[in-house]
């Protein structure tokens, strides 16, 4: 039985994400040392090339979970690249391959290791090679220990290993413990009234354990910082505690292993900061402006994959299912998703029409080129070897040609489905008074007025504007006023079409999600008022009206698509996460936010006394930022926001891009237990309406 340990590195390919990958690759690799993940690409770990020799052909068996950490991160040629000829889910019927590896990968649950009996008495593969998601406890490695007796199968289980890698990473700085029943780490279900003492600790003990798995990635023991009271705190000290025993015992602690020197010896180390949900419920409901987060508010994309409903005819095959198209969101693979997933959506209108024109010219060289070497008439020795120059030219950029075209092609459907969405919900107003509300500037329309128009958004709209109107303490509001505006959504509800799709597939009924507006206004009772922005709002100049003057070029068929919607700036602000993660990784003395937060250094073993702890009196390069109960990519963008205008970043990044954790400055990671959109907060609130 084994414990893999992460070697950590330095240097630009040390994030989060290339460090999972590396852990991916070396277990893929038979748990072998495979080529690492540099800034320049991939190079082998012994130094030479990384393709030096022929990978050992083997299958991958993985349940959910597996298959949600992997995806993200490996295509399909990366596997074939690693050797993975056939890649199978745990329970699905698999026929024998006696003369083939296995490489399993999969979480210790009592389901997986009886299906895994069942192989192991089949004799399905010629060798296993096990790797467990998180820890398997010593009960049910002796259970699985029976079942290779059993099956007769001791001689051909090759290796079992905890691989530490219980969370899944979707940037290079941003990761959640959950997709797959990511409701059991839901706010919903860590405020449940009717939770049990038992499901509570259950649930801490999950998120402390994918914590546990971050910090082994890194191969970093953090300094901890949360508020104290809520459930951060009960995290922070079951990680705090799981980091302390594992590194009393230094023969087998996964931090004092192999690796770079220079790493293990230095002294800087990261800062987690562990936030509750109830610290910012506004964000979670406000509609998005950024692109990356409108494809998944609007769009609903997961696991950085979006999928499209398809235009045109449908064959008769196809009117049988859902007709749609993925595509996939990586940054790493597309230079334009990574410049503006950041941006306001009329930027990248604006950045979609440079580069179709951008493409439209170099598509004419290669029609003129075409053009000149027709040889209708007798062509001299000088033209042949002048268009053999251009050809050659020609050739070499068209690779980058071709991908330029898949991705704007990717762009354009994804832009004029998202401002179909928008004009016909009126996000773009929306986002203007929510922008205004949690900013405390006036309106320029009341809300009665908003919440009675027909075409201003779905009832759920509706109802996110009213919640974030409550949350930051509107006047409009609040007492009476309030009374009056959801008696108004009561009767939008009570029409017989007023029912919305939830993301469980049924139908959910929208009086029912009015809850959610009771169980705020007993939260609000309970915790008080509390400011959220600092410095939004985009301001009676943030609007243009018409957005045909930026949506002119974005043209299908010579139709605009997207006239209409209207040109809002963004202002800076920071949300409360933001803030607080500037404030302790400065350290800055005397701010009263942040005065009580507890403080827990893992590496101290000797002090009991929190009070009694020495505390590091730098600024902190690094930080990871976790959300107990649900994030979103308003927060995350706020975060990268956050690190490009620090003063200590010497990060300017183009466009509106997304993360990365860039130059020599500072590093921001961003995590939560699950990625949530603002129609799945709401119907987790309007739950436990119901419920109090």
């Amino acid at each position: 039985m084994m414990k893999q340990s992460q070697n950590p590195g330095t240097g630009p390919g040390n994030s989060l994400r290339s460090r999972k990958i590396e852990s991916m690759r070396r277990m893929l690799n038979l748990n072998a040392p495979t080529a690492r993940l540099t800034s320049a690409g991939l190079s082998s770990a012994a130094g030479g090339p990384a393709d030096s020799e022929e990978p050992q052909w083997k299958v991958l068996i993985y349940d959910r979970s597996g298959q949600d950490m992997i995806s993200p991160l490996l295509t399909v040629k990366d596997l074939r690249d690693l050797g993975v000829t056939l890649h199978l889910p745990l329970h699905s019927d698999r026929e024998p391959l006696s003369d083939v590896a296995a490489v399993y990968f999969m979480n210790p649950s009592e389901e997986n290791l009886q299906r895994l009996g069942r192989d192991l008495a089949a004799g399905l593969y010629e060798s296993y090679h096990l790797n467990f998601i998180s820890p398997i406890s010593r009960s049910k490695l002796e259970d699985l220990a029976q079942a290779a007796i059993g099956g007769n199968a001791v001689g051909q289980i090759s290796r079992v290993v905890d691989q530490y890698t219980d969370f899944i990473c979707l940037e290079e700085d941003l990761f959640v413990l959950r997709h797959h029943s990511a409701d059991s780490l839901s706010y919903k279900a860590l405020n449940r009234p009717d939770s049990s003492d038992e499901a509570m600790e259950a649930m801490l003990n999950e998120i402390a354990g994918g914590l546990f798995s971050v910090c082994v990635t890194l191969g970093a023991v953090p300094v901890i910082r949360c508020p104290a009271g809520n459930a951060a705190e009960a995290v922070a000290a079951k990680l705090d505690k799981k980091l302390r025993d594992n590194l009393r015992d230094a023969r087998n602690s996964l931090f004092t292993g192999g690796g770079d020197s220079a790493a293990q010896y230095s002294f800087q180390r990261p800062l987690l900061l562990l936030l509750d949900r109830s610290l910012d419920l506004a964000t979670m409901l406000h509609h998005p402006w950024t692109y990356q987060a409108l494809v998944h508010d609007v769009l609903g994309s997961r696991l950085n994959r979006v999928e499209l409903p398809q235009s045109g005819p449908p064959s008769h095959q196809q009117q049988q299912q859902k007709r749609t198209t993925a595509y996939d969101l990586l940054a790493e693979e597309d230079n334009f998703w990574s410049a503006q997933r950041g941006a306001p959506f009329p930027e990248v209108a604006d950045a979609v029409k440079r580069n179709l024109e951008k493409y439209k010219q170099e598509e004419e060289k290669v029609g003129r080129l075409k053009r000149s070497m027709g040889f209708d008439a007798e062509l001299d020795d000088k033209t042949v070897t002048d268009t053999m120059s251009v050809l050659n030219s020609a050739m070499s950029d068209l690779p980058a040609l071709l991908a330029m075209k898949r991705s704007l092609d990717m762009h354009t459907n994804v832009a004029t489905c998202l401002a179909e969405k928008i004009k016909a919900r009126q996000l773009d107003l929306l986002f203007e008074l929510e922008e205004k509300l949690l900013a405390k500037q006036s309106l320029d329309r009341p809300l009665v007025d908003v919440l009675a128009d027909p075409e201003a958004g779905s009832f759920e709209d509706k109802l996110r504007l009213l919640l974030v109107a409550v949350l930051s303490d509107c006047p409009q509001a609040s007492g009476a006023e309030l009374d009056e505006l959801l008696s108004q959504l009561n009767r939008l509800a009570s029409e017989p079409s007023a029912a919305l799709s939830s993301e469980s597939g049924g139908l959910v009924d929208c009086a029912g999600l009015l809850k959610a507006a009771a169980y705020l206004r007993k939260w609000r009772a309970l915790s008080g008022g509390g400011s959220y922005y600092v410095g939004g709002g985009s301001g009676g100049s943030g609007a243009s009206g018409s957005g045909s003057g930026w949506l002119g070029g974005l043209s299908k068929g010579g139709s605009f698509l997207m006239e209409g919607v209207r040109n809002l700036v963004l202002r800076k602000h920071n949300l409360p996460a933001a803030r607080i993660a500037d404030c302790l990784m400065e350290n800055r003395a005397g701010q009263a936010e942040v005065e009580e937060y507890r403080y827990f250094d893992p590496k101290l073993h000797r002090v009991t006394d929190p009070s009694q702890i020495p505390r590091q009196k730098q600024p902190f390069q690094e930080a990871i930022v976790f959300v107990v109960g649900g994030g979103n990519y308003i927060e995350y963008q706020n975060l990268v926001d956050l690190r490009r205008t620090s003063k200590s970043s010497g990060v300017t990044g183009a466009g509106g891009g997304g993360g990365g954790s860039g130059g020599g400055g500072r590093r921001i990671t961003y995590g939560s237990t699950q990625l949530v959109t603002g129609c799945q907060f709401l119907l987790q609130l309007a739950e436990l309406g119901q419920l109090t």
